[in-house]
C-alpha cells in the first residue's frame, strides 16, 4: 500500500516530469530537466510558501507580545487562549513552516531515488503520453557529471541554503527593561537563527555531497528560489503588522 503510495504520488510524477523535460531540451541534459522541474515544483507549492514565509515574519514581529503575555502571570490556560487569539487577530499560523518542510522532504528523496541506481527511462512507470528520450545527457552544461558526487555543488548546496537562510525573516528580541535577563524564547530564537544560518548550511553541504549532484542541483535551485521569493515576499508585504 505504502509502494503504491509512494509511486503514484511521488516517485512516478517525478520521474515523468524529468523524462518529458529531457525529451524536450536541446542535447537531453538531465541538469538544465532537474532545474527546470525544481522550478516547476516551487511554483507549484508558491502559495504554501509564500504563506509560511508571512506566517515566520509576522511571528516574529509577534514575539514581544508574546512575551508580554507569558510575563503576564496569567495561568497556562489563559496564555495559551491569549496567544492563540492574537494569531486569530493577525491571521497567523505559527505550524505553516512546518508543514512546508514536510511536504518538501519526501520530494527531495523521490529524487533521490530516481537517481539512486542510475536514471532509467525504460520503464514501465512512464505514462503512455510521455516518450522515452533518445538521449539522457548526465553532464551538465558540459562540465559536471550530475550522476555522481560533486563537490562543487555540494559547496554551492551549502552557501546557497546560506543565501535563503540569510533572507528569512529576522527575529525582533523582546522590549525587556534594562538590566532585565534575556528571555528563553529570545535566547532560543537567536540560537536557532544563528544556527540556521551558519551551521545548517555545512549540514547541507555535507549531505549534499553524500548523495548525487542532481539532487544537489535540486537543492540549489530550491534554495535560490525560496530566497527570491523571501525578498518578493518582505517588499511586498513590508513584513509590518500593527499590534492592537
Amino acid at each position: 500500500m505504502f509502494s503504491y503510495i509512494w509511486n503514484t504520488i511521488l516517485y512516478q510524477p517525478l520521474l515523468n516530469a524529468l523524462a518529458f523535460l529531457v525529451s524536450v531540451i536541446p542535447g537531453g541534459d538531465v541538469g538544465v530537466a532537474v532545474i527546470l522541474l525544481t522550478i516547476l515544483v516551487k511554483i507549484a507549492l508558491f502559495p504554501l510558501s509564500q504563506k509560511s514565509i508571512e506566517s515566520q515574519a509576522e511571528m516574529k514581529i509577534l514575539g514581544p507580545e508574546i512575551s508580554k503575555i507569558k510575563a503576564s502571570g496569567a495561568s497556562k490556560e489563559e496564555q495559551a487562549k491569549q496567544t492563540f487569539d492574537l494569531y486569530k487577530r493577525h491571521n497567523t499560523n505559527p505550524f505553516s513552516g512546518c508543514l512546508l518542510v514536510l511536504i518538501q522532504i519526501p520530494i527531495i528523496f523521490a529524487l533521490y531515488f530516481v537517481f539512486y541506481k542510475g536514471l532509467n527511462f525504460q520503464t514501465d512507470l512512464l505514462y503512455s503520453f510521455i516518450h522515452i528520450p533518445e538521449h539522457a545527457n548526465m553532464m551538465f552544461l558540459s562540465i559536471l557529471d550530475i550522476s555522481k558526487k560533486s563537490l562543487v555543488l555540494a559547496i554551492l548546496a551549502g552557501l546557497s541554503q546560506y543565501l535563503q537562510a540569510y533572507f528569512m525573516p529576522q527575529h525582533i528580541p523582546s522590549t525587556n527593561p534594562p538590566g532585565s535577563a534575556v528571555s528563553f524564547s529570545d535566547s532560543f530564537a537567536k540560537s536557532m537563527n544563528m544556527q540556521m544560518k551558519y551551521v545548517f548550511p555545512f549540514v547541507v553541504a555535507f549531505i549534499a555531497y553524500s548523495i548525487s549532484g542532481a539532487v544537489a542541483l535540486y537543492w540549489i535551485t530550491s534554495n535560490l528560489f525560496m530566497a527570491g521569493q523571501q525578498i518578493y515576499v518582505s517588499k511586498q508585504k513590508n513584513f509590518k503588522i500593527v499590534i492592537k
